[in-house]
This record gives structure tokens, C-alpha cells and sequence, in this order.
């Protein structure tokens, strides 16, 4: 049984809970245009309107109702944006991502990658640019081409409070600077269980101990680990990304060795690739080896045959 056809038996979330879900990245939204300015909102809404967009013209071509999930994927895209994003590059990647990672696929419930994570990765490979040397400091409004995490695994002087690391005054992506209400609103998520707990637990504890352990035995290679899990978007990827029931694996061995390989790929990719932050390529690699975890986690069950009765 894959992945996909695992999803569609139950394991989708209901209208009510994808409400909840929308109206928490909301409140995150709220404070990334408290913080970075009205750009967020057009960043917002040139994202909606070309995901609309494409979700109108495929319902319209496959004569279906747009599924339910149309106001959570553009809104996960554009909180993955850095506040100076200029709009053309966000009509790009949202229609990228809407089309290439979930529509070609059949829709909600059949995706095999997260949407928002595919238009983010193509304009980060596509214009590296635009995606990782233009932040906007909240504090003095100037463009810098450093964020706290950029700042840490380069191992320059780190001069952000620890203030400033939760309530989001420093650069970052529009989601992922407000950690404090990140994780009063995952935790919330989690409670209600709208989210399964275990995969931002194994992926967030996974990246603390991997780094603390790799810390104590080679500090200049890896980074102060609590530092580690409060700078870049570990955060926001871990409540609002990897817990996506659609792309992660369904039971719950498997949630936990998906969330652990999210933290084993992000720490590899932190500490020895070229990019700077390894979240959204840990997603998506995991995205890719769910459906094997589930695989591996059913080959015990046995497989009750029909039998045929001679009368």
C-alpha cells in the first residue's frame, strides 16, 4: 500500500480542522506584517490569487469541485518567502509549487510532496538571489545578507537576544521569526490534535541532540544546539510543514522514524552542504521515502487470503 492510497482512507484532516490550521498560519501572518511590513500582505495575496487561479482552471478541466485544501497551501508558501520577495517571483513559485506538487498529482489527498515546499525549493535553486541574500533587518529596515542562522553556522560574532530570537525581530522568512507564537500555537495543535505530536517532538529533539553530541565533540563544526533549534525555520517546518498527514507517513513508528530523519538530514545539511538552512530539503527528501517507512512498517502484517470452499 503507498503512501497516497494510505492517505485517502481516513487520514485527511476535516474542514473544521483545516480551519484551524488556516487560521493559526493566519495569526502568523498577522505578526510577519506587524514585523517586516504591508509587503507581506500583497506577498499573501499575489500567492492566493495565482494558486486560485490554477486550483479554478483544473477543477474547471476535470469538471470537480475545488477541494478543500485550497487556503492552506499558497498561505504555507508565502510564509516560506523572505519579506523581500518581489511579487513576480512569488506568482512563480506559487504556481510552480500549486501545479507541479499537487495538482499533476490528482489533488488533496494525493500528493506525494509537499506543494508549498516545491515552489519554495524551485525559486530558492532558480534565484538564489532573491531567496537567501536579501533580508530585511525588522530592527533597522535595512537588507542584509545574514539571518541568525547564517550568522551562527558561519560562526560569526552572534549578537541576537534571545528576546529578539523568540518575538522575531531579526531577518528570516515571513513564518519563521515569531517563534514564540510558533510554539504556543504548535503545541496548541498539537493538544487539539490536529497535528500528531510526534514528528515535530523526534524532529526538533533529533536536531537538539544530534547537534549537542556533534557539539561536544567538534564545537567549531557544530553550533551551540539550542541556538541550533531557535534560529532558521526548524520551528515553523517542523509544526506547520512536516506534520502534513497527506505527505508523512501514517502510523505512528513510522511518524517517528520520518521525524528523526528530518532532524538527521537538516543537521547534515546545516553543518556540511552549501545551503545554509536544510528544512525545506529534509522535507522534501522525506516526502519522498514516506511511503517506504510505511511499506517497511506493514511488512509484518499479515495478508489474509480469501479461501475457497469445496461443497
Amino acid at each position: 500500500m503507498t503512501q497516497n492510497s494510505m492517505s485517502t482512507t481516513g487520514n485527511l484532516p476535516t474542514q473544521k480542522n483545516l480551519l484551524i490550521f488556516t487560521s493559526f498560519l493566519g495569526i502568523l501572518l498577522i505578526a510577519a506584517t506587524y514585523i517586516f511590513g504591508l509587503h507581506v500582505l500583497a506577498i499573501a495575496a499575489v500567492s492566493y490569487a495565482v494558486s486560485i487561479c490554477f486550483e479554478f482552471l483544473f477543477s474547471k478541466v476535470r469538471k470537480k469541485k475545488i477541494d478543500r485544501s485550497w487556503m492552506v497551501t499558497p498561505l504555507i508558501f508565502a510564509l516560506l518567502m523572505p519579506p523581500t520577495a518581489p511579487l513576480w517571483l512569488v506568482a512563480v513559485g506559487s504556481g510552480f509549487g500549486i501545479f507541479f506538487g499537487k495538482l499533476i498529482f490528482g489533488g488533496f489527498g494525493k500528493t506525494v510532496f509537499n506543494p508549498a515546499i516545491v515552489g519554495v525549493l524551485f525559486v530558492q535553486i532558480s534565484f538564489p538571489a532573491f531567496m537567501a541574500t536579501m533580508w530585511l533587518d525588522p530592527v533597522t529596515d535595512l537588507v542584509a545578507s545574514v539571518t541568525p542562522l547564517i550568522t551562527l553556522g558561519k560562526g560569526l560574532p552572534f549578537n541576537y537576544a534571545w528576546t529578539d530570537l523568540l518575538f522575531g525581530m531579526v531577518p528570516g522568512t515571513l513564518g519563521e521569526t515569531f517563534r514564540l507564537g510558533i510554539i504556543v500555537l504548535g503545541v496548541i495543535l498539537l493538544i487539539l490534535k490536529i497535528a500528531d505530536w510526534r514528528i515535530p517532538v523526534f524532529f526538533i529533539g533529533s536536531v537538539f541532540l544530534m547537534t549537542w553530541v556533534g557539539h561536544l565533540i567538534n564545537p567549531t563544526t557544530f553550533k551551540d544546539p539550542l541556538l541550533s533549534i531557535l534560529t532558521g525555520g526548524l520551528m515553523f517546518g517542523a509544526f506547520f510543514v512536516a506534520t502534513d498527514p497527506v505527505t508523512a507517513p501514517a502510523k505512528p513508528i513510522g511518524k517517528m522514524i520520518y521525524g528523526f530523519g528530518l532532524g538527521f538530514l537538516t543537521v547534515l545539511i546545516r553543518n556540511f552542504a552549501a545551503f545554509p538552512e536544510g528544512v525545506t530539503f529534509s522535507i522534501i527528501i522525506m516526502n519522498a521515502i514516506a511511503p517506504l517507512i510505511d511499506n517497511w512498517n506493514n511488512k509484518d502484517e499479515k495478508i489474509i487470503e480469501p479461501v475457497e470452499v469445496m461443497v
